[in-house]
């Protein structure tokens, strides 16, 4: 389960730079929903297996994959490998700190995540910094996130 764990979150990160290289900042909110908002619930999954410096391994890994795939991408990839690394250290201390269920914890920390991403992506990527795309990334994440953190509960989690 891991393995697999392992290779979504990767195949995930990978998709939505390449998507935003090819479509630009316009396709930012769906992916936010739909690819982050399941690295976000997945991270928590894979906050309780790995080690921290073995997530953020995996996350310059997607960085360097998404050049490897698309080198026009390069800006891309280091942007959202340098914002998905701090949004994962902001994710990992406010996980680790919440106390309740693990779906009380992944989404509250997935808006701390969220938060950082959005914006510091958006300062790093190479086009215009807009407020209102990093709204709309911050609340696609928060929701696409709560929704993949209830389904990742539903599979995965109760098999703590």
């Amino acid at each position: 389960m891991l393995l697999i764990a392992l290779l979504v979150y990767a195949t995930a990160m990978v998709a939505a730079n390449l998507s935003i290289a090819a479509f630009g900042p316009s396709i930012a909110p769906v992916n936010a929903f739909v690819l982050i908002g399941l690295d976000l619930a997945l991270r928590d999954w894979l906050h309780v297996r790995l080690k921290p410096w073995q997530m953020l391994v995996l996350i310059g890994a997607t960085g360097l994959l998404t050049f490897a795939l698309n080198p026009t991408a390069g800006r891309i990839a280091i942007a959202s490998a340098t914002a998905f690394t701090a949004a994962a250290l902001v994710d990992w201390s406010v996980f680790a700190r919440l106390r309740g269920s693990w779906p009380r914890r992944a989404n509250g920390s997935n808006v701390a995540g969220a938060a950082v991403d959005s914006v510091l992506f958006l300062l790093l990527a190479p086009f215009p910094f807009s407020w209102v795309i990093a709204a709309q990334m911050l609340a696609a994440k928060v929701a696409g996130g709560a929704i993949w953190a209830w389904l990742l509960n539903r599979t995965m989690v109760r098999q703590l």
